[in-house]
């Protein structure tokens, strides 16, 4: 199959196509390579991919990598690029992981999510409508829950009180993602991931900051003076499952048979703290915490009831906490 990737240079869009470029397909990755955070690390990851390009410069060309990876470096928001490159390609697939990540930034940025997370997604789900492309897989993000009190989060609670304007652009993706495929046959499978975290990560991410803050001996912020939990989610779990998604192709999960949603993650919260010591114990090297007032727009728990990924996929998230931290530390220690 020929499958387009966007957000390519991305965190889980590398460690997918990683996982992808070992079997029978050609792999497109797109990406626009923006500065939200390091661009040097996104460029990093395309060299392990066999892609080496100058980030100075926008070629709109197609680059070769290894084996069968090819890539394209554009903004998902260009309607000409992107109506082209459909048309070109022909696509079989499209896993669309590009978008403006982070709750955070969302309060002081909104207008990069609305042109990404908005204009961005509906120009990738427009193309793959008029292109009858087999299969739309996108990322979603267990951010749409909120602060639920019902635990743990299933794809059938109601998740209409998002508290991040990111949560806002999420659930409006599963939506237009929802009318599309009511309107147009068009099978769409929307994954909310939880916490993603492994070797090759964002460096805005909490744990990145974490292990980059001990090291220095700096206080890392500690929000809700330590009183959260997140179904923390190694990066091969993930990668896994989408891969897994893949292959075996489209299975509705809702009344709707060409519309489904899953909870993507490990299945058991991890309290922050205990996160927090396991890296100090990989680090062989204690933390200097400064208790912190819970954030805005942050939520006090996640955890992924993923019984449908179970069922349908054989999705088998296995990667200990212990494990995966080691498996970062060791990264980020050879990298830093």
């Amino acid at each position: 199959m020929k499958i387009l990737i966007t957000g390519a240079a991305g965190f889980i869009g590398f460690h997918l196509i990683k996982i992808l470029s070992k079997q029978n397909h050609e792999l497109i990755g797109l990406d626009n390579l923006n500065d939200y955070y390091d661009v040097n690390l996104k460029l990093l990851r395309l060299k392990e991919l066999g892609i080496e390009i100058d980030s100075r410069y926008y070629e709109p060309k197609k680059i070769k990598g290894k084996d069968n990876i090819y890539f394209y470096r554009e903004d998902i928001c260009n309607v000409e690029f992107i109506a082209s490159l459909f048309k070109l390609e022909k696509f079989d697939i499209v896993v669309h992981l590009a978008a403006q990540a982070g709750v955070r930034y969302s309060i002081s940025n909104p207008d990069a999510y609305i042109d990404s997370n908005i204009n961005g997604f509906y120009n990738i789900l427009k193309n793959c409508k008029e292109h009858s492309i087999k299969h739309f897989i996108y990322a979603s993000s267990s951010s749409v829950y909120g602060n639920s009190d019902k635990i743990p989060f299933s794809t059938l609670d109601p998740v209409n009180e998002p508290i991040s304007l990111y949560a806002a652009t999420k659930k409006s993706n599963e939506l237009l993602a929802h009318t599309y495929s009511h309107l147009y046959n068009l099978k769409t499978t929307g994954l909310r991931f939880f916490t993603v975290y492994g070797p090759w990560g964002r460096p805005d991410m909490a744990y990145y900051k974490f292990v980059k803050a001990i090291l220095l001996e700096e206080k890392i912020p500690v929000y809700n003076n330590g009183k959260l939990e997140r179904d923390f989610t190694y990066v091969d779990d993930i990668v896994n499952g989408i891969d897994r998604i893949v292959n075996k192709g489209f299975i509705s999960n809702s009344n709707n048979k060409n519309y489904s949603i899953y909870n993507i993650g490990n299945g058991s919260p991890v309290k922050l703290m205990e996160f927090i010591n396991t890296i100090e114990i990989h680090l062989k090297k204690k933390a200097k915490i400064n208790m912190l007032p819970m954030q805005d727009g942050d939520v006090y728990r996640t955890w992924a009831e993923i019984k449908d990924l179970e069922k349908n996929y054989d999705y088998k998230p296995n990667t200990t906490l212990d494990f995966g931290i080691k498996k970062f530390v060791d990264w980020y220690l050879k990298h830093k």
